[in-house]
């Protein structure tokens, strides 16, 4: 069974920084596509970044140029650094990890920021 696991929520001040993590298990991860989204009470779930198995990443407009996705798959970890932090980006942030066809993949269960103005 595939899990995938967040860590580094918490609460930053506008302007601040924080640091997502997500740990996976399974080999597949190495391959595998892996997304960072949020969801916000009231709202629905929007993708915030994506990073391809060979690395490539892509990036919502709203965060572009503030946050970073990386990847170690030597530790099967995938990264969110969060920069210049705004109160609109308070939310449950999720990782999801996806391959192959037919499509498979798997979420997170979730991780709080708050941001604070």
């Amino acid at each position: 069974q595939i899990q995938l696991v967040e860590s580094g929520g918490g609460l930053a001040q506008a302007g601040g920084s924080l640091r997502l993590s997500c740990a996976a298990s399974g080999s597949i991860f190495k391959i595998a596509n892996l997304y960072w989204h949020r969801q916000a009470p009231g709202k629905q779930r929007e993708l915030v970044a994506t990073i391809t198995g060979d690395r490539s990443t892509d990036y919502a407009e709203f965060v572009k140029g503030r946050f970073t996705i990386s990847r170690d798959n030597a530790k099967n970890t995938v990264f969110l650094q969060m920069n210049s932090l705004k109160p609109e980006d308070t939310a449950v942030y999720y990782c999801r990890m996806g391959w192959g066809i037919p499509w498979r993949e798997y979420w997170g269960q979730g991780t709080q920021v708050t941001v604070s103005s």
